[in-house]
């Protein structure tokens, strides 16, 4: 994926302050190429209206563009850039910058004044974009502050998961867990917004490439398991459940044939629903999700749409990216804390140490004893962020976290976990979250922040609200009430 790096001026200057134009955007340009973890692509200054639409044009219409930067390094009369601006389906970053960082104080003239205009020329371009009602990101300062290339990855990463999911297919194995309201959402609505294709197949079509994996394949992958994780002696070449871990081994070989085969990148299970499966899939879901793939656990498709988003938006990034549920919390005064997992599902990205290839039984299902990874979290700062349909629109809810080692070890609880400290305090944090109808289920994430969401959410016109240190529950009710104002009369009639 690419971002397209466009300059505005206009003809009246003459070629000779063109030629200069073009020069220093193209450093401007070659510098957020090195710094920025995406290629930006530098494209022919602008100088006319005609030449603006079709460049809005090709952006839009090219699928490895994700995103353009738009700089005014001279003055560029607005009026010029309507019918561009209203032919643009990228996201827009407008960067408010100049070639030089330092004025020339005992040589400037005006000549250097009408070349560098931008402070002048970015006014002009801001009017327009705020009049035409233009979704964008504002970035002052000069590119070689590491504090303005930080803003412009973050919203280059916020892009990024903005072409993801609008291209996402995520296929749902069963459907959602009965009489459960807030796994499910409208499929139609989310395509609209999104661009997400959400469809249902059967368990026993999953069941017949599980079946079909050769028995040398399985061998192979069983390896791997032994070289990657602390194997428990029972699970092991020798042991009394060896064959569980071999059919672990085979539901991921079937997992990963239906969705590769299909050009699917996120996926669903649901507990209730698990036809010919003689496990429900623990192992094999979380190393897919370690892999990259979103998932929801109880066919919660909402949250495996954003996993897979916010895994595309965290590449590269150090931290890890799971899906999590709030379970349980300790409420000791000066110690409160929340104790997140799953029944099995939780991604080693997010882990400590090495994992345990475990088996213990479940519970819930009606299935064998399934294998899965146990660990603890890695501690440090964090996200969890979740979405939920609100019937007139989505609304993602975001908490800033802290996530710590277990107070106490947990040899009793045989899953993955995380325990994290919410921002501002437990108490604020929960009646914040439960105003806000936001999810049990989420995504937790030590690679991506507030910003890189709020801009996301900015791209797809997605309501977002954030719980961090500064939250008191009293404003955030405000804030959404305030909210369903403001949404209620921004649509489209």
């Amino acid at each position: 994926m690419k971002l397209w790096f466009l300059t505005g001026s206009q003809g009246l200057y003459g070629d000779d302050t063109l030629r200069q134009v073009a020069d220093q955007s193209r450093v401007i340009a070659d510098t957020l190429d090195r710094e920025l973890p995406v290629e930006v692509v530098w494209q022919p200054v602008l100088t006319d209206a005609e030449a603006i639409r079709r460049m809005c044009q090709a952006a839009s219409a090219d699928e490895e563009c994700m995103g353009v930067i738009a700089w005014m390094h001279t003055f560029s009369p607005a009026k010029m850039w309507i019918a561009g601006l209203d032919a643009l389906r990228r996201p827009l970053l407008h960067l408010h910058t100049q070639a030089g960082r330092e004025l020339p104080w005992s040589s400037i003239d005006m000549d250097f004044m009408n070349l560098n205009q931008a402070a002048h020329g970015d006014r002009e371009f801001g009017y327009i974009q705020s009049r035409l009602g233009v979704p964008r990101k504002t970035v002052a300062g000069h590119v070689s502050d590491p504090k303005v290339i930080e803003r412009i990855a973050t919203w280059a990463r916020a892009a990024a998961g903005r072409a993801e999911v609008g291209s996402l297919r995520l296929a749902r194995f069963g459907d959602n867990m009965r009489d459960v309201a807030v796994t499910e959402g409208d499929k139609v609505e989310a395509q609209l917004r999104f661009g997400v294709s959400v469809n249902t197949y059967g368990v026993n079509e999953l069941v017949e490439v599980v079946d079909a994996a050769s028995d040398a394949e399985v061998s192979e992958l069983v390896k791997e398991y032994e070289d990657v994780y602390r194997v428990a002696p029972e699970l092991a070449a020798g042991g009394d459940r060896h064959e569980s871990l071999r059919y672990a081994a085979r539901v991921e070989l079937g997992l990963r044939h239906f969705l590769t085969g299909g050009g699917f990148r996120a996926f669903t299970t649901n507990f209730e629903d698990l036809g010919g499966l003689r496990q429900l899939p623990g192992l094999a879901v979380q190393r897919l999700m370690s892999d990259g793939y979103g998932f929801g656990g109880e066919g919660d498709w909402k949250t495996s749409v954003l996993l897979r988003t916010l895994k595309v938006m965290a590449a590269g990034r150090p931290g890890g990216t799971s899906f999590m549920e709030d379970y349980t919390y300790h409420l000791t005064p000066g110690e409160e804390a929340i104790l997140g997992a799953h029944m099995l599902e939780v991604c080693p990205s997010i882990a400590a140490d090495t994992p345990s290839c475990e088996i213990h039984p479940l519970g819930i299902g009606g299935r064998e004893d399934p294998v899965r990874l146990v660990f603890d979290a890695e501690p440090g700062p964090a996200v969890v962020v979740g979405l939920a349909d609100m019937g007139d629109r989505f609304r993602l809810v975001a908490n800033e976290i802290d996530v710590i080692a277990p107070l106490e070890p947990l040899p009793r609880l045989p899953v993955a976990r995380a325990v994290w400290r919410p921002r501002p305090d437990l108490a604020t944090s929960a009646e914040s979250w439960l105003t806000a109808g936001g999810p049990h289920h989420t995504v937790l994430s030590a690679a991506v922040g507030a910003e890189e969401l709020n801009d996301f959410a900015d791209m797809l016109g997605v309501e977002l609200l954030t719980i961090d240190a500064g939250t008191t529950a009293r404003e955030f009710a405000k804030e959404i009430r305030w909210n369903q104002a403001y949404y209620r009369l921004a649509r489209p009639l």
